[in-house]
């Protein structure tokens, strides 16, 4: 067993184990560590831990001691220096006319090494560069190029989520992503969508990599036939997260969209067979999942209990009748648009029956005394009936007209139309 401390520098993602050699300490204190580059000042992520020998890469590192005062001072002379030779280093670029980008200059502890980072497209012949920056600052020079993950991890910055971003802050190592786990995951393939700031697939997509590939195997996949408890039909959708899917039931008449749950449904080996063979029953011969009985909540024996008591609702006493009268008015007042509509037709109806209304009796002068009806017109009929036998007498009056004259009747003839009177 070993007692280690893990370390990190800068404040970036990446944690080294080193041997405690001793020395107690907490996350948050500063330490001094020997690296392979010489002494080094970082910051404690976890304190003393105890691991086996087979969890530690060798060779295993001590803490030299815990960060003094003036240790605290060299570092923050050596963060001046580096701001320095960041903008000597800019200007030295553009003399020489190189494309790359300067992303990061670190000075070691024991000031003894410079470490400029940059990013470029291709390979650059930096030489003369090197040879300039020595002169200026008559230490050693080193310039590495890296890449645009390496980049966003040292400069650090807000993602897309909003949080800082986590090769920066907990990531240890890059891991592979590719296009396959945003289709696995049922993401757009919109590069703007699935890309971080630094122009590469997210490195969050392969958080949940394993947990959805779990899930794809026991869900049917898009355009999938399968057998419901409503039918046949194919698969239209697919929710991985909530294990649904959504069918589009067989039929000739409009399509018919239902969701279901994956144990309601059982996928067809083979797809849809050939027409005129039978459809397999494979949902009848499945064992059916036992729904879970709904429970009630515990009561919670800390529950305030009611200080206000409940008494029954009194009954209300029945509202007095009013006289028939006023209810006559009142609903006459209060009818609905049906209502009235109903009355309008009843007395259409009675106006043509020949009986008259309210308004019509008064406006005759008869009050409401009951009118008599006319007994049926007689029909004449004969050769000598007016009209020549017409039942009315008004068709062929004018015949008899000569000269403008009316034909003279003999006595005891009655004009028509007065004997019906």
């Amino acid at each position: 067993m070993e007692e280690i401390i893990r370390v990190k520098f800068r404040g970036r993602g990446k944690s080294y184990s080193f041997a405690a050699n001793g020395i107690t300490a907490r996350p948050g204190d500063k330490l001094v560590v020997e690296t392979s580059k010489g002494m080094e000042l970082g910051e404690c992520v976890e304190g003393n831990t105890t691991v086996e020998d087979s969890a530690v890469v060798a060779p295993l590192r001590p803490v030299l001691r815990a960060a003094t005062a003036d240790d605290l001072r060299v570092e923050e002379i050596n963060r001046g220096r580096e701001k320095e030779a960041f903008g000597i280093c800019q200007e030295k670029i553009k003399e020489h006319g190189l494309e790359m980008k300067l992303v990061d200059v670190e000075c070691s502890f024991e000031g003894n090494k410079i470490l400029f980072f940059f990013t470029a497209d291709g390979r650059v012949d930096f030489r003369e560069l090197v040879k300039d920056l020595a002169g200026v600052f008559r230490t050693r020079i080193e310039l590495r190029q890296i890449g645009v993950r390496d980049e966003a991890k040292m400069l650090g910055g807000l993602g897309i989520c909003g949080r800082p971003f986590c090769c920066h802050q907990f990531l240890d190592e890059f891991q592979p992503v590719s296009t396959k786990m945003a289709k696995t995951q049922s993401m757009s393939l919109n590069p703007v969508k699935i890309s971080g700031t630094c122009g590469r697939l997210m490195c969050c997509l392969r958080y949940e990599q394993e947990a959805y590939e779990d899930l794809v195997k026991h869900v049917p996949k898009n355009g999938a036939f399968v057998q419901t408890e409503d039918g046949y039909g194919n698969v239209t959708l697919v929710n991985l997260l909530r294990q649904s899917v959504k069918v589009k039931l067989d039929g000739t008449g409009d399509p018919v969209f239902h969701t279901y749950g994956v144990d309601e449904i059982a996928e067809i080996p083979g797809g849809r067979p050939p027409e005129g063979e039978p459809l397999p029953d494979i949902l009848s011969t499945r064992p059916r999942p036992k729904k879970k009985e709904e429970e009630l909540p515990p009561e919670d024996p800390w529950a305030m209990p009611a200080m206000v008591p409940e008494f029954p609702a009194a009954e209300e006493a029945p509202a007095p009748e009013a006289p028939a009268r006023s209810r006559r008015r009142h609903r006459s007042k209060s009818k609905s648009g049906g209502q009235a509509a109903a009355a309008h037709a009843e007395k259409g109806e009675k106006a043509e029956k020949g009986e008259k209304t309210e308004k019509s009796a008064r406006s005759g002068g008869e009050g409401n005394k009951p009118q008599r009806k006319n007994p049926p017109r007689p029909v004449l009929q004969g050769p000598n009936a007016p009209g020549g036998g017409h039942p009315t007498g008004k068709k062929n009056n004018n015949r008899h007209r000569r000269n403008g004259k009316p034909r003279p009747r003999p006595e005891g003839e009655s004009k028509p139309g007065k004997a019906d009177s």
